[in-house]
């Protein structure tokens, strides 16, 4: 059966924060010998009351065909913003229609919010004691209100396990695609990233505010040398020769880098080099070293060192975790 997703509409919600999910998971689809064109996930929008209107923050509002009684079927919940949450933003608290909604929540659902959804789902107790972000411009809010979350401000996601949290807007597509990437690969994240025109991947530790994120027109800006760089990730890269294919100093070519980016030119290499190895791990039967060597790390100990500290887990797992061979299929 596809994975449940169940998304809460509240009253006050921005229209498109409310179809990432259906977007990305919506449009999930198989690539596996044994599940291929087949939807990966069912995507159901619920209401806290009966099936009837939302309103939105737009001029019109939208009619949603579930009640809160969807929560209960939902394997994860994902809470977009609103900007009528009343008493969850100002006090810390659900109205009593939510608190009865989330009492339908099953134990062990996860639990997913986009942008100031945070706020609900922190109101619900499923942040206390845990990391989480939200939109940089309510972190310091968001703090206030809820003391025993451990707030991040800069990032564009945190995953905690069950508990996954994003900053605004646009951070709910890299969310989005990173729990399709955790559940079924990099291939299927891929082609949703491509079917959707996105990046494929924008790690969570990304900045959430970029300094310059659409270069000015008499500036030079760093897309070359990334483009450049993505070419040979196999070989040794050193920071002066990403600098030299602008045209600039090593010191110019850093800030800008991290203005554009978000993160530094070696962090943004580990993510690429990661990236890569996924792929191979996921696509090909190459052996562990070939992987390193071909992804950049040079060896399978520097190799499983990286996959540990971005992924929790080793290449071996990785692999078997997310390449299903014709033989297992049948």
């Amino acid at each position: 059966m596809p994975h449940r997703v169940v998304v809460l509409a509240l009253d006050g919600l921005l229209p498109f924060e409310l179809g990432i999910p259906q977007r990305i998971f919506g449009r999930s689809l198989g690539m596996e010998p044994h599940n291929r064109g087949r939807k990966l996930y069912e995507v159901v929008t619920c209401s806290v009351r009966p099936p009837g209107p939302v309103r939105t923050d737009a001029d019109f509002t939208i009619t949603v065909e579930h009640g809160p009684e969807a929560l209960a079927t939902a394997d994860t919940v994902v809470v977009p913003t609103s900007y009528e949450l009343g008493p969850v933003h100002t006090e810390g608290r659900l109205t009593d229609e939510l608190a009865a909604a989330f009492a339908l929540v099953r134990p062990g659902t996860r639990m997913v919010s986009i942008c100031t959804g945070s706020y609900v789902i922190a109101a619900a107790g499923y942040l206390d004691g845990r990391p989480a972000t939200t939109h940089w411009s309510s972190a310091d809010h968001f703090q206030r209100t809820f003391p025993n979350v451990r707030v991040d401000p800069d990032v564009l996601f945190i995953d905690d396990g069950d508990v996954l949290t994003s900053a605004g807007v646009a951070a709910g597509i890299d969310l989005c695609l990173h729990i399709v990437r955790r559940d079924h690969g990099t291939a299927v994240a891929n082609e949703i990233a491509r079917l959707t025109v996105v990046p494929p991947h924008r790690d969570g530790g990304q900045a959430q505010y970029i300094h310059r994120p659409v270069p000015e027109p008499q500036f030079a800006t760093t897309t070359s040398a990334r483009a450049w760089a993505l070419g040979r990730l196999d070989r040794p890269i050193l920071l002066r020769d990403m600098a030299q294919q602008e045209a600039m100093s090593v010191r110019t070519f850093t800030r800008r880098f991290r203005e554009e980016v978000g993160i530094s030119p070696g962090q943004w290499l580990a993510q690429q080099r990661v990236e890569r190895a996924r792929q191979l791990l996921e696509s090909t039967d190459l052996s562990m070293d070939q992987v390193a060597r071909d992804a950049g790390f040079g060896t399978a100990t520097s190799l499983r060192q990286h996959l540990q500290a971005a992924l929790g887990v080793a290449p071996t797992v990785y692999r078997r975790t997310f390449r299903t061979t014709a033989k297992q299929d049948h």
